[in-house]
């Protein structure tokens, strides 16, 4: 029997574990940013859009592009700046935890209204996973789960279906380094524009922007670029699946990069979810093309 980790599939399951660590990264470095106050929010996204897009447009001048490929999306740029924007300044009053449960419950709402609405099936083995997936990401976060800033969770509900939306606008493009790129810098302008409303509270140290410039070029820009290719091979339920991995990657991350305690809930609640994922991925849904 062939390898499950050869041809497309494969290629599909390394890309997509790569892109998911790289969110994890994302959010570690955001909070480590924030958590002591190192710089603003709005200086964190505006780092963070450049130096990605600066990334983004060496790898792409490298491989030499033909004129073929997409040319961005303002659809999907909007989006990514909305994501962008909206999370950096929730996680200024609302807590990592709560965070996490908010964004990615929005994410995955999103793309499975979306994947339902174009006529994907799931079998209930599926919906068993994705159930025990949300049981434990919930399971997770509750410890400390306190009644959240309406404001922050508004914008963190926002950011969530932003993500979502970009991740679904992203499944149909054939040049996703190239379109990232582009969209990373569509973006940029109006990432400045947001710093310069925000000017008033500008405070930026060299740790704060290296964490920024980390997150937009390496975790964000290479990331998304991953994560786009990864798509092609994905159902927009598969998709929306695999991000509920994310919190508990970050969360064990936390363990080991920021000291915080290991406990037996936090073990239970990412083998759930992970567990969870795996299911959902296992199974072969009914795919219907989202146009």
């Amino acid at each position: 029997m062939r390898s499950v980790l050869s041809g497309h599939a494969g290629r599909t399951l390394i890309l997509t574990v790569i892109a998911m660590l790289a969110f994890a990264a994302n959010t570690l470095l955001c909070r480590l940013a924030m958590a002591q106050q190192l710089i603003d929010a709005a200086s964190f996204t505006s780092v963070r859009a450049i130096s990605g897009a600066a990334m983004l447009g060496l790898i792409v001048l490298a491989q030499q592009p033909t004129a073929d490929g997409n040319a961005g999306d303002w659809r999907s740029a909007l989006a990514l700046f909305a994501y962008m924007v909206t999370n950096s300044f929730a996680y200024l009053s609302i807590s990592v935890g709560t965070g996490a449960l908010i964004l990615f419950g929005a994410v995955q709402l999103t793309m499975f209204i979306a994947a339902l609405r174009h006529g994907e099936h799931f079998s209930a083995l599926s919906w068993t996973g994705l159930a025990l997936a949300v049981l434990g990401l919930i399971y997770l976060v509750s410890p400390g789960l306190a009644a959240p800033d309406p404001f922050g969770a508004t914008l963190m509900t926002i950011a969530g279906t932003a993500w979502g939306f970009y991740s679904l606008l992203g499944r149909g493009v054939k040049n996703p380094l190239r379109a990232t790129a582009l969209n990373f810098l569509y973006i940029v302008p109006a990432v400045l524009v947001v710093s310069a409303v925000f000017w008033s509270r500008f405070s930026i140290s060299a740790s704060g922007a290296a964490l920024a410039a980390a997150s937009g070029a390496f975790a964000s820009g290479g990331g998304y670029a991953i994560w786009y290719a990864a798509l092609s091979g994905l159902t927009a339920g598969r998709a929306a699946a695999v991000q509920l991995s994310v919190p508990a990657i970050a969360a064990f991350g936390g363990v080991v990069l920021l000291s915080e305690p290991l406990t037996l809930r936090l073990i239970l609640a990412s083998v759930a979810t992970l567990g969870g994922v795996a299911i959902v991925l296992s199974q072969r849904a009914a795919k219907a093309p989202l146009r």
